[in-house]
């Protein structure tokens, strides 16, 4: 048996397990941080956001049964799982508004993105887009299509009325700043990124516990594997 094996039975051993709701709490926050700092859609958690729903599903059914009791006891248990609720309330209402609002400043360029991923081969392992965003997107995207016709565009040639035209080489759709400085900690080592500074290229090295601020595509990837998180 190597080394490492060994040292990896014996944190198992004396780690203490953590619950998962405190797990999913930690992920989902992390997740929240993350979509509000970053210039650009991340995945889709899916699976982190079904089990959260789930959880206020039953939670909301375990308030609705001990409301009404009279034990002082169990009031306080009430007002304990009251609080936690609306905690992973506050956290997923929050989510989810930074995620449209940037559906709503970038809807050309996401539906285009939603679309190259579904026709790729291999799908991702998050998709870009929830069903209901890629709903909320389509509906989006037809409201202001038809806004935008009636206000000015069937005044204008059928040529001019496309909104994300890319013709001559100078694309009408709008992109996230890449090149934005986010600030970040490093919760893994990532290896190294290239950054542009003022003496040129060159690379650093992203290692555990280190904090930065770097261009958003310089740790993008390592945002998405989360090997490093945005504060």
């Amino acid at each position: 048996m190597r080394d490492d094996d060994i040292e990896d039975i014996l944190n198992s051993v004396s780690r203490p397990s953590i619950p998962e709701r405190t797990l999913d709490v930690q992920a989902l926050t992390r997740a929240w941080v993350n979509e509000r700092t970053s210039p650009e859609l991340l995945p889709y958690p899916s699976d982190l956001v079904d089990r959260v729903m789930e959880r206020v599903k039953k939670q909301i059914e375990t308030i609705e049964d001990m409301t009404g009791a009279a034990d002082p006891k169990s009031n306080f248990t009430l007002v304990i799982l009251q609080t936690e609720l609306e905690r992973f309330k506050f956290l997923v209402r929050s989510f989810l508004r930074a995620r449209i609002a940037k559906i709503d400043k970038y809807p050309h360029h996401y539906r285009a993105e939603a679309l190259k991923q579904s026709q790729e081969i291999l799908a991702a392992p998050s998709p870009l887009l929830s069903h209901l965003e890629q709903q909320y997107l389509q509906s989006h995207q037809g409201l202001l299509s038809q806004h935008y016709h009636s206000s000015f565009l069937s005044t204008l040639p059928t040529v001019l009325h496309n909104l994300d035209d890319t013709a001559g080489g100078i694309t009408m759709v709008d992109k996230p700043e890449e090149d934005s400085a986010v600030f970040c900690r490093v919760l893994r080592d990532a290896g190294n990124v290239d950054i542009q500074g003022e003496a040129g290229r060159a690379d650093v090295e992203l290692r555990r516990g280190d904090v930065w601020v770097l261009r958003w595509s310089a740790v993008s990837e390592a945002v998405k594997r989360g090997d490093v998180e945005l504060i």
